[in-house]
């Protein structure tokens, strides 16, 4: 648990004393009950593939951008999926800059997972030609500013990310129709990409010998906490992936609760992603729509003649 220890200097022992106090009444230092979530915002620009999000002070942004490329000789038909973090020591001074430290290979792979164990992302269709060529999709999730439960905020801004994105569209050509032609956006309209659903992550933080449960725990939360175990679900109740770090061992019916609040959370989250990539594609379409205002009825005065 780097993130913890790296945060850990920055509470006295009367704060963490206080905090572990307090969770024993169900009181939680920002006045947040046990299994009350933060307020997410969400933030999607207006290029294509990008997105931020807040998790109360928590800012992360996801970019999502894609190149063609050989296939892995074990599945030539299948795209590339790949995350990668940034943590940035303007986004919390414990983050060293160079190699990734341990709290960014965990992040990424708990993402990574989550996305690629439940294929959320549908691989096959990113192939343009067996063996030879494929779409590799990479998402870059760079830590803006830490305030606590990292994951799920990255996470978040994964998904928005990839449901935002569209790549452009191929086919193929040569006197061998083995030739791969890109199109560029001004002849043919990007695709976006086949996301059969989404994986959330929830992460719940353990205290007193994993006797108190808190969901989305905060930074400081987080320096005092004994262990911490994230679940990936969907709005259908999918269990996608499960992560345990640090402290002791989770009876089943703690598991299981976890996952009943996780469900319950997923759905909500799930409509808000939906709500606001509904809102950008309909921004989208009118953007497109004022790019090119005369063209329709070019096309019907020349049919007309």
């Amino acid at each position: 648990m780097e993130g913890r220890l790296a945060n850990s200097w920055r509470l006295t022992l009367n704060d963490k004393n206080f905090i572990k106090t307090a969770l024993l009444s169900e009181i939680r230092i920002d006045g947040r009950k046990p299994f009350e979530y933060l307020l997410i915002i969400m933030v999607i620009y207006r290029e294509d593939g990008s997105s931020e999000v807040q998790l109360g002070q928590t800012r992360v942004m996801g970019m999502v951008t894609a190149q063609l490329v050989q296939p892995y000789r074990d599945r030539p038909k299948e795209g590339i999926l790949s995350i990668f973090t940034e943590f940035s020591p303007m986004a919390d001074p414990s983050f060293e800059p160079g190699r990734p430290g341990e709290l960014a290979v965990e992040l990424g792979r708990i993402v990574d997972r989550g996305l690629r164990e439940s294929r959320a992302v549908d691989t096959e269709s990113l192939c343009i030609l067996a063996g030879k060529f494929v779409w590799a999709i990479r998402i870059d999730l760079h830590i803006l500013d830490n305030g606590g439960n990292l994951v799920d905020a990255a996470n978040i801004a994964a998904l928005a990310a990839l449901l935002t994105f569209r790549r452009p569209e191929c086919s193929l050509g040569g006197e061998d129709g083995q030739e791969v032609i890109v199109h560029p956006p001004e002849i043919r309209e990007p695709l976006p990409l086949t996301v059969h659903h989404l994986p959330i992550a929830i992460s719940f933080g353990f205290f007193s010998n994993e006797s108190i449960l808190v969901i989305d725990p905060t930074h400081n939360e987080e320096a005092v906490m004994g262990g911490r175990m994230t679940t990936t679900v969907n709005a259908n109740g999918d269990i996608c992936a499960i992560q345990k770090s640090g402290g002791e061992g989770v009876p089943r019916r703690v598991i299981m609760q976890c996952l009943q609040l996780a469900t319950s959370k997923a759905a909500s989250i799930t409509k808000q992603i939906k709500d606001a990539v509904e809102v950008f594609n309909t921004e989208r379409a009118l953007r497109k729509i004022k790019r090119h205002p005369t063209s329709t009825g070019d096309d019907v005065r020349e049919k007309q003649n």
